[in-house]
């Protein structure tokens, strides 16, 4: 596909999926954005895929939980660049405990970046997007925006209103030629992964390790058996952002190994 002349940011994009989505973009042609509340992480993973594909790529400090922060580094790419026209919202944070032990802390933080954050992004780019009467907004929703898993209660009810905002939002840019889509992988092996591994331990009685205890809660329920590659993820969300993908909007797509089937 070919994004020469496109100008795209995503969100969380100093690791995981959020910087192999960036490396994509940038591969397709499009000049990056990478937008990360650790700037310098940011600018680190910008100047490796300007350096491996000679496509503009910049790195920001942006916390997606303050609106007029998120308006000023959205309306500052495109004056840099000189345009706006892919939004990939990705950031998000995970908290798992049972809940009647959920901080009200964890709950607040994780619906302020996994859907605040989406709203403000979202928000900001739009009038951009309407300018040039086409854009392209990728939701990083989960495949607990399709269905749930326990000790998980901010995270599913934040990635289900991601998929509802997501189809609320489509329906709206349909007239601005903007689409938007929610992607929702099933267990990619990223830092928000394995951080949870120590809590699942203790969860399975201690007496596993701890790659071991993430098969067991997430491949368990993946038919395909097999942790999802960043990359394939990337390479799904560059596929929207394409003219190809003009007529798919408001639609969950799961990537999940067949996770959503059961």
């Amino acid at each position: 596909m070919d994004l020469t002349g496109r100008v795209s940011i995503v969100t969380g994009a100093a690791h995981g999926i959020g910087a192999a989505t960036a490396l994509e973009l940038a591969r397709a042609g499009s000049a990056v954005a990478l937008f990360d509340l650790d700037g310098d992480e940011a600018s680190h993973a910008a100047a490796g895929i300007e350096a491996e594909t000679g496509v503009t790529a910049r790195g920001y400090a942006v916390d997606v939980r303050k609106a007029e922060l998120v308006k000023q580094m959205c309306d500052a790419v495109a004056e840099d660049f000189g345009s706006l026209d892919h939004l990939i919202n990705n950031a998000g944070i995970q908290h798992v405990a049972p809940l009647p032990e959920f901080p009200d802390t964890a709950w607040d933080d994780v619906i302020a970046v996994n859907l605040d954050g989406v709203f403000y992004a979202t928000k900001a780019a739009w009038p951009h997007m309407v300018a040039r009467n086409r854009g392209r907004i990728v939701n990083m929703a989960s495949v607990h925006g399709i269905v749930a898993s326990p000790y998980k209660p901010a995270y599913v009810a934040a990635k289900h209103a991601v998929v509802g905002f997501t189809r609320a939002a489509a329906l709206e840019g349909a007239d601005h030629g903007i689409t938007v889509n929610a992607v929702c992988p099933g267990a990619v092996m990223t830092d928000l992964v394995r951080a949870q591994a120590p809590y699942l331990v203790r969860t399975y009685g201690g007496d596993i390790g701890e790659d071991e205890a993430l098969e067991r809660a997430f491949l368990d329920a993946m038919p395909s058996k097999t942790f999802i590659d960043p990359q394939e993820v990337a390479q799904l969300c560059a596929y929207l952002c394409s003219d190809a993908a003009r007529s798919i909007t408001g639609a969950p797509i799961s990537i999940d190994g067949g996770w959503a089937a059961h």
